[in-house]
Formats: C-alpha cells, sequence, structure tokens
C-alpha cells in the first residue's frame, strides 16, 4: 500500500531514498545498460499484452506494445523537473537553474503555480487577490515564461486543487466539514475543499485560465482528489460521498476543466498517486487510473519508491529497489490502460527519505521507465536540488539511450523522432 502522502508542501521534504540491489543485470551504475534491459526498439519482451479495462471484469482487449511504442516515439519526449514557485519566480534563482539545465537532458519545467498550503503565486487570478491567497513569488510571469522559452523549455503550471490551508477558513461553505460542522482536519491538521462544490472548480480554473493565458504549455492539477490521512470518515461534503460518486465527481471535473481550457490550446493533465497504476480501486480517494487517462492528455503516477509500504510488489524494502518498484508499476499501467498508456510521465524520486538518492537511483528509476516502453518522465526534489550528474547527455547515453542527441539542430531538439 502506498504511503498516501505525497509532498508537495514547499521543502516539506529533505527526500529520497536508496541504494538499491537494483535486480539482475538490470541496472548497474558502473557500467551502460546492455541492450537486452532496455531496448527502445523492443523494451519489452512480449508484443502484446492483454489488458484489463474493469478491475475484476472478464473484459480485456489485445494490446500492441509495437504500436504503443510507436505512438510515444511520435511525440517529443518530456524530461523534466519541478520547480517550486520562489526558484522558478525568483531571476538570480532562474537563472542558475536555467544554466544546469543547458547541460543536462532535462527539456521540461513543471513550475507550481498553487500550493498545498493554498497560496497562489502568480497575479491577476481576481478571486485570488480578494481572498488573500496571492504571494507574489512569481511576481513577474510573464519574464519568467520568456526566460524558460528562450531556453527551449517545455512549461507546465501545477495547480493544486482541493488541498487548501486558507480558503477554507474563509469559506467555511467550501469546505470538507466534519460531523459537528468544524471544519474537518488531517492528521497534520490540513483543510481541504469540497471536491464536489461547483464554485471551488471555478477558483481552480481561475487559476488554470489564468496559467493559461500568461503562455504555459500545460495546466497539471494535483491533489484531485478526495482526503485520505486522517479519521477521513468523519468527511461530510456537499453531496452524498462513496467511492463510485467521487470517481464520477472527478471525471465531471476533468470535463469541466477541459471545457475552460479548450479556447487556449493548452494541454491537460493530472497528478494520481503511484499505486493508481496497480490498484482495483480509488484507494477511497475517488482516482480512477482509468477514468482519468481518459478525460486528460497527460496523467503522471508519482510513483517515488520511498512511499511504497513494505511488501509492495513483493518488496521488502521498496525505498531500496527503485528499478523495480517503477517496471512492476508500470508493467500492471500497460495492464491497465492499454492504448492509453502512452499517456503516463511518472514523477520518479530525486530525493532522500530514510536512504540517500544519487546517480545510481535516479538512473535506476528513469531506465526503468524506458524499459517499459516509456519516453517521458519528471523529478522530484523539493528544494530544487537535482542529481545533475545522472542528467548530463554523456550519462544519458551511457547508461539510457544510446541514440540520445538531444543537442541544438537535432531531431529531438526540432520535436521529431
Amino acid at each position: 500500500m502506498l504511503k498516501t502522502l505525497f509532498f508537495l508542501l514547499l521543502g516539506a521534504v529533505t527526500a529520497s531514498s536508496a541504494q538499491s540491489s537494483l535486480s539482475t543485470a538490470a541496472v548497474s551504475a558502473q557500467a551502460p545498460l546492455s541492450t537486452a534491459i532496455v531496448s527502445a526498439q523492443a523494451p519489452l519482451s512480449t508484443a502484446v499484452v492483454s489488458a484489463q479495462f474493469q478491475a475484476g471484469a472478464a473484459a480485456s482487449v489485445a494490446v500492441s506494445t509495437t504500436a504503443i511504442r510507436e505512438k510515444i516515439l511520435s511525440e517529443k519526449p518530456v524530461r523534466g523537473i519541478h520547480l517550486t514557485s520562489w526558484g522558478a519566480g525568483s531571476k538570480k534563482l532562474r537563472a542558475g537553474l536555467i544554466g544546469k539545465i543547458k547541460n543536462s537532458v532535462i527539456n521540461t519545467v513543471v513550475v507550481a503555480v498553487k500550493e498545498t498550503d493554498g497560496k497562489v503565486y502568480i497575479p491577476g487570478v481576481e478571486k485570488a487577490h480578494r481572498y488573500g491567497t496571492y504571494t507574489p513569488a512569481i511576481a513577474e510571469p510573464e519574464e519568467m515564461l520568456r526566460d524558460f522559452k528562450e531556453a527551449r523549455l517545455y512549461t507546465v503550471a501545477r495547480i493544486v486543487v482541493f488541498k487548501d490551508q486558507i480558503l477554507p477558513r474563509q469559506r467555511r461553505d467550501l469546505a470538507v466539514r466534519a460531523p459537528d460542522g468544524n471544519l474537518w482536519r488531517s492528521n497534520n491538521g490540513a483543510t481541504w475543499l469540497d471536491p464536489y462544490n461547483k464554485e471551488v472548480w471555478a477558483y481552480a480554473l481561475d487559476v488554470a485560465e489564468h496559467a493559461a493565458k500568461l503562455g504555459f504549455d500545460e495546466i497539471q492539477f494535483d491533489y484531485l482528489r478526495h482526503p485520505s490521512e486522517g479519521k477521513i470518515s468523519l468527511c461530510r461534503y456537499s453531496k452524498p460521498h462513496n467511492a463510485k460518486n467521487a470517481i464520477a465527481n472527478l471525471k465531471e471535473f476533468l470535463i469541466y476543466a477541459g471545457g475552460r481550457l479548450k479556447p487556449y490550446n493548452i494541454k491537460l493533465s493530472v497528478d494520481v498517486f503511484g499505486l493508481t497504476t496497480t490498484a482495483k480501486d480509488d484507494l477511497g480517494i475517488g482516482q480512477d487510473l482509468r477514468t482519468i487517462a481518459k478525460h486528460v492528455d497527460y496523467v503522471y503516477p508519482m510513483m517515488y519508491p520511498s512511499h511504497y509500504y513494505s511488501g509492495t510488489y513483493n518488496l521488502k524494502n521498496p525505498n531500496s529497489q527503485p528499478y523495480k518498484v517503477i517496471d512492476r508499476g508500470l508493467r500492471d499501467a500497460l495492464k491497465r490502460l492499454g492504448d492509453d498508456y502512452t499517456k503516463l510521465r511518472p514523477f520518479l524520486q530525486d530525493f532522500s527519505m530514510g536512504k540517500h538518492y544519487g546517480p545510481h537511483e535516479v538512473r535506476a528509476q528513469i531506465m526503468a521507465a524506458r524499459k517499459n516502453l516509456l519516453e517521458s518522465w519528471v523529478l522530484w526534489n523539493p528544494g530544487n536540488r537535482y542529481t545533475w550528474a545522472a542528467l548530463t547527455p554523456q550519462s544519458y547515453r551511457a547508461f539510457v539511450d544510446p541514440e540520445y542527441g538531444g543537442g541544438q539542430g537535432s531531431k529531438e531538439s526540432s520535436g521529431e523522432r
């Protein structure tokens, strides 16, 4: 079972894991990976995968991994890092990050625009100014985006939807409540907005729409789910709540979001718990991977090995087995999603929690993703401190993709494959 807390608070995590015993001949940090492990031509040994589209149901379809791989290779890959609002918004810090990015394989930045604390970091959202949630971390977003675009980076605006520490206190009518009418709080005292409330939806989309107008390439919704940390049986919502209603509600939110954002021709994505790739239910939070994937352009499962409980995938310590965690989770996702598997862009761990994570562990996750057909991924570190040694073009060619070009004028840099 997944350790459900996804640490998206700024600096909330000191980050990640493990000297891994990365199975078999699979992942050696010292020697380049054998083509049998990560072949761009045939990353999976089987040509056809039987994909279950309904957990427990008999219905299944045959999915050609060749067709999936071709679809993935037809799009420019995303190799990204997440940036805090303050790191992206500061001209000095941003310049330093861009300098490091230019010497790496990174081509994408995911920027925190609205966080779990409820703060909105870009100006110009009327309700954020009205509610006092605006904080000028990205005081000049146009300049920030211009710098990223000049560096030829794909830009993603990450927007936390329902977890919020400010608005529930100001507008209790918009909050998840306790049976006594007070605000429901998680184990750490966090408050949540009511996922069923359409006014809450409109607020999130006001932020998203403004980010689209500014020129971001993609809107990424995070915490698009129901609470999970605490006595969730005491949560009271504005509508009857059960797993079926929760799944349907998130689907309706995404339909609404797609309608609001359609005029901007912008990509839409969602972050989900890593274990959604394997779980047969909604994990009690409304996140059904198949349903979400059908209504967005991309899905980012947060597959941090440190967040999986002992025993997951029969691993005593998943945190020490980053290759196996990603490999097994993505294998399950392929069976579950079929053709929609091409929409996956896993968030991978680049922080130490309990065990040290360095180049070996970071590369192991990327290699596992590529072995399972995927070319796109995003690294997470809560303080923008990435393992750049694992991300140099030389390292990437040696360990991950011997055919990586990525230089100025290459097919990849022009968006071709």
